[in-house]
């Protein structure tokens, strides 16, 4: 497998040749893959790749769900999203914060109580626990100028 975040020798046993790859020791005491030129993509840091992995991957879900037409992948991809905590934003009936929000237009309204008030959701954003990955796109009351 071709890894994110560094080298790895061709002649890998990742590579599916069967031969290991020459590993060092570094000044922490830990092994690392030593640089030659026959070298493709490799990490000294596997939590690293895990984790820019794990972000390509949700990119890549959330890409899925705003093309999906068939409620049944829409649903999986949202499930399969929320079983690592990722969750859909959909802020409908709150009050727009330009700190979470993105406004996307503005809806009329003769009711003073709804002004800055989210009427819809025009496109979903996403939160992977506390951490927002992508804002909603919003549309907003705004009170009719008389």
């Amino acid at each position: 497998m071709i890894g994110m975040w560094g080298w790895r020798r061709k002649n890998s046993p990742e590579s599916g040749t069967g031969q290991a790859a020459d590993t060092s020791e570094t000044e922490e005491g830990t092994s690392d893959v030593e640089l030659g030129t026959d070298m493709t993509a490799v990490t000294a840091d596997p939590l690293g790749q895990a984790l820019a992995e794990r972000a390509t991957l949700i990119q890549l879900c959330m890409y899925a769900l705003d093309r999906a037409r068939s409620t049944g992948v829409v649903e999986r991809l949202a499930e399969g999203l929320s079983g690592i905590g990722v969750a859909p934003l959909r802020p409908d009936g709150t009050r727009f914060d330009p700190a979470l929000h993105e406004a996307g237009g503005t809806l009329p309204t003769d009711d003073p109580a709804l002004d800055g008030v989210i009427a819809e959701t025009e496109v979903l954003g996403f939160a992977d626990r506390d951490r927002i990955l992508r804002a909603p796109i919003v549309t907003v009351y705004q009170l009719r100028k008389r």
